[in-house]
């Protein structure tokens, strides 16, 4: 019986390092990862060069250091996916997730799909809330000066794209199959405070 109590005692034990090393890896309940959040920028590559910084609970960016855009780049590939990611831009910002990068060092409209953030964009059809050259968005939502919420679903050639709340995006595409995942910084002031992504 006591040798029965000594394995129990270990398998408990060996269970909560086993859950703690998950949860400090980032991954959390319901298969949810962590690439950011308020109090980590995370592990990413960086593509172009902006100021981004961890400043009052976001990653923050204002500034490019060169004329091209710059981007933070997961270092993993992913194939089908939800994103949930929080983000605060300026009415004047350019910025945008970008999935299935399938050239993780050369990010672009071509080589991914851009889940856009831009409400100034000169055709509004491919701005905020829309995927830019796949799916357009009628009327185009708002972001900036708030915090918004993205949820970004990823499953073979159909794409659904949530912004707040409201469905913007609802389309079917087979160009690019897997691939990194990237934030950008193009102009204004932007703001990522949290990204989680869950593999389906």
């Amino acid at each position: 019986m006591r040798r029965l109590g000594v394995c129990a005692a270990v398998l408990m034990i060996g269970g909560a390092a086993f859950q703690f090393s998950n949860s400090a890896s980032g991954q959390s309940d319901g298969g949810w990862t962590t690439l950011l959040d308020s109090t980590k920028m995370g592990d990413w590559d960086e593509v172009g060069k902006a100021n981004w910084t961890m400043k009052d609970g976001a990653v923050t960016a204002d500034k490019l250091d060169g004329k091209d855009l710059a981007y933070l780049v997961t270092k993993n590939a992913y194939k089908d996916f939800q994103i949930r990611a929080e983000f605060w831009v300026s009415d004047d910002a350019n910025s945008g997730i970008f999935i299935r990068c399938e050239q993780p060092k050369s990010i672009g409209g071509k080589t991914c799909y851009e889940v856009n953030i831009y409400d100034q964009r000169p055709d509004p059809s491919y701005g905020t809330g829309a995927i830019v050259d796949v799916a357009k968005v009628n009327p185009m939502p708002k972001a900036g000066g708030k915090w918004n919420t993205y949820e970004i679903t990823a499953q073979g050639p159909h794409f659904v794209v949530v912004l707040n709340g409201q469905k913007t995006v609802d389309a079917q595409d087979s160009t690019h199959a897997s691939g990194a995942i990237a934030l950008q910084y193009g102009s204004g002031v932007v703001k990522f405070r949290k990204v989680q992504i869950k593999p389906l």
